[in-house]
């Protein structure tokens, strides 16, 4: 539970049952996977073509300075001891256009959708660390009523894959974030806004100096996808908490405008507080990682983050778990405890992942007949 909250509120978007359908394709390497045959629909909106964004020139890197990038160039070469590529560069050829709903409405049809997209065991344990750009609604009451009836192994790696591409994507918009600070004039009234929305100025009025802007530039920044997916496993009770299927909130943050879902034991010494509700489960990661970028009790993480970008080392969950000691009451125990869910399910690997090219989904409910 975090100390200090960060409130948004939104209405909450209709239950869909996306999450009580379990697919046998996983992270982990420890099973294989088959290949299924999908619906023709999914095969021509993976096929879709997407707009081309120009990148911005301030991003310099080896890798990007010169040639147009696409998602290939963002895997991470094997045996690399430096930071990932997936957190430096942004692929030119990432789509732009709103996402295509497919309805997903069975065991069968999900697992089908993940082979389809090459998005399997068997593909991960080949080396491949493409993911798709797949989002959905909310968690639905039924996956909470029926979880403990799916086999743990199937059930996790349900929920891993269908938060890492809501993680990446939250990533790739601080990048896009990160590029405009490191080039926007200093009274850029959209610099100036992303200055107000981490809290380093109270408004737009004044420009910002070029200290402040390195500020920013350690200030905002990546989490890896390793220390997210525990987080919200761990705070969600893998999407089974009340919170998470009345307000889409994977990480517990506190919300003391009046306005949150109040806990059933509230602990009345802290005051009026409830739990901030999102409008998707992309909203709660994006609103995770603003408060793991902007609460003072994680000044530790963004430090370290920072040195290890100064040094092109690797940025990892589990260096960065190490910071976590405010997180959480239980201190260094809920370190370990995440560092060991880090390990035991081998999710060191999807610190290397990166979005598709592909045109993005939304999984949605099939209509009843």
């Amino acid at each position: 539970m975090l100390r200090k909250p960060q409130v948004q509120l939104a209405l909450l978007a209709a239950t869909i049952l996306l999450l009580v359908y379990a697919a046998n394709s996983q992270f982990s390497p420890d099973k294989d996977s088959t290949v299924v045959n999908t619906a023709e629909t999914v095969k021509k909106t993976n096929k879709a073509p997407s707009e081309t964004v120009n990148k911005n020139s301030s991003e310099q890197s080896s890798t990007n300075s010169e040639h147009h990038l696409v998602a290939a160039d963002l895997a991470t070469k094997e045996g690399s001891t430096q930071t990932q590529m997936s957190f430096i560069n942004i692929s030119d050829d990432r789509p732009t256009k709103a996402p295509k709903d497919i309805q997903i409405n069975s065991l069968d049809e999900l697992s089908a959708l993940f082979d389809s997209l090459n998005y399997n065991t068997k593909s991960w344990q080949a080396g491949n660390r493409e993911v798709p750009r797949l989002t959905f609604d909310s968690v639905s009451e039924r996956w909470q009523q029926t979880s403990n009836q799916i086999p743990v192994q199937q059930k996790k790696m349900v929920f891993f894959r269908l938060l890492a591409p809501l993680i990446l994507m939250a990533n790739e918009n601080i990048l896009l974030e990160r590029r405009l600070i490191e080039s926007a004039p200093l009274d850029d009234i959209v610099l100036l806004n992303i200055a107000v929305k981490y809290r380093l100025i109270k408004s737009v009025e004044q420009p910002i100096t070029e200290q402040q802007r390195q500020q920013l530039l350690e200030e905002i920044d990546i989490l890896p996808p390793s220390l997210v997916l525990v987080q919200a496993a761990e705070e969600s009770g893998w999407a089974t908490s009340r919170f998470t299927i009345e307000g889409n909130a994977f990480f517990g943050q506190w919300d003391f405008s009046g306005n949150g879902m109040i806990p059933k034991q509230q602990r009345k010494e802290l005051g009026n507080y409830g739990l901030a509700r999102f409008d998707t489960p992309l909203a709660s990661v994006e609103g995770y990682m603003l408060n793991l970028n902007t609460n003072n009790a994680y000044k530790k993480l963004r430090s370290l983050r920072a040195s290890l970008r100064a040094s092109n080392s690797p940025i990892t969950g589990m260096e960065l778990a190490g910071t976590l000691d405010k997180y959480s009451e239980r201190g260094q125990a809920y370190i370990d405890g995440i560092r060991q869910m880090i390990s035991y399910n081998k999710l060191d690997q999807v610190d290397e992942a990166y979005l598709s090219d592909a045109a993005p989904m939304r999984l949605i409910p099939r209509a009843p007949p």
